[in-house]
């Protein structure tokens, strides 16, 4: 299989670890900005889809590498703590010139490579990923870590409040731009109550109904935003939150403090007085849920006992 330019990345499929992890390695979910990059002469780097970002991550171009390869990894920011930040990251996403903006120092990020795709010219595509592994260490950069395929490096990543982990099958080839079982994402998810305070219209499919739940929880401050959730929903979840909230909707926002003008646009404002319970990955330091889902309204559950 010849290598594609550029080189669209193989993706995982979300799923539970393996019950037979003697086949898999684990690697960290960096919660970063994917990035394939052609280190073979002048750096050219790409994103998801063959989007260039040469220029939005010149530390990546600026990787010593003793031979002519292409990368597969993650570009990440870690935070004060040392834990990978998509909020921090956010910061560089767009960025076409971040030394101009002064980012470089504010928001350093770091590359974490993980696989090996080309080296000196010849494609590795159809080989192994053990040996693209043991060829990508062997080039004496610093790379992701890989970890046995093992309930407690999960639990040891979630204790840490990392993302997740992706098990990879040793003999996995690389299959660009495809979403190939041989890779399983398993996400850490947090499960927490939230008050509904209000929801947004939905746009096709859901036009004319709810597009997403606008999401709060009660502390010292009062009713705080916690952010929009807008998936996990069957349709039926959706005509039935439609019908309970028409009777609650209220003329102002039952938030405490003023929400952001993209929000507050089309935003329909409800009592807060029904409680429901989502998934998500962490928060941000706003206090915003992270990748939300939603599971289901909690009937048990009485507003007052929703706290921050």
């Amino acid at each position: 299989m010849a290598l594609p330019y550029p080189v669209e990345p193989m993706l995982a499929v979300p799923g539970a670890l393996p019950s037979d992890g003697s086949r898999y390695v684990l690697e960290v979910k960096w919660d970063g900005i994917r990035v394939v990059a052609y280190l073979d002469g002048e750096p050219r780097l790409f994103g998801r889809k063959g989007v260039e970002v040469t220029r939005r991550y010149p530390e990546v171009g600026s990787l010593k590498v003793p031979r002519d390869v292409v990368l597969d990894g993650e570009v990440v920011a870690f935070d004060h703590e040392g834990k990978p930040s998509f909020e921090l990251i956010q910061r560089r996403m767009n960025v076409g010139d971040p030394g101009a903006h002064g980012l470089l120092g504010v928001v350093p990020v770091t590359y974490m490579p993980f696989d090996l795709l080309s080296l000196d010219g010849a494609t590795l595509l159809d080989r192994p990923y053990r040996e693209r592994r043991e060829l990508l260490e062997s080039l004496g950069i610093t790379v992701a870590p890989t970890f046995p395929c093992h309930p407690d490096v999960l639990a040891a990543t979630r204790e840490q409040g990392l993302e997740g982990v992706v098990a990879k099958h040793v003999d996995s080839r690389y299959r660009p731009g495809a979403r190939s079982p041989w890779w399983i994402k398993v996400k850490n998810l947090v499960e927490r109550e939230v008050v509904i305070g209000g929801w947004r219209p939905g746009r096709g499919r859901r036009s004319g109904g709810i597009g997403s739940l606008l999401m709060g929880a009660f502390g010292p401050d009062g009713f705080v935003f916690l952010g929009h959730v807008g998936t996990g929903f069957s349709d039926a979840a959706l005509d039935e939150l439609f019908t309970l909230l028409a009777p609650l909707e209220i003329a102002r926002s039952a938030y405490t403090r003023e929400l952001p003008r993209e929000i507050v646009r089309d935003a329909h404002w409800v009592r807060p007085a029904l409680v429901g319970e989502v998934t998500y990955a962490n928060q941000t330091t706003e206090g915003r849920l992270r990748a939300p889902a939603w599971r289901g309204l909690r009937p048990d559950k009485i507003p007052a006992e929703v706290r921050l």
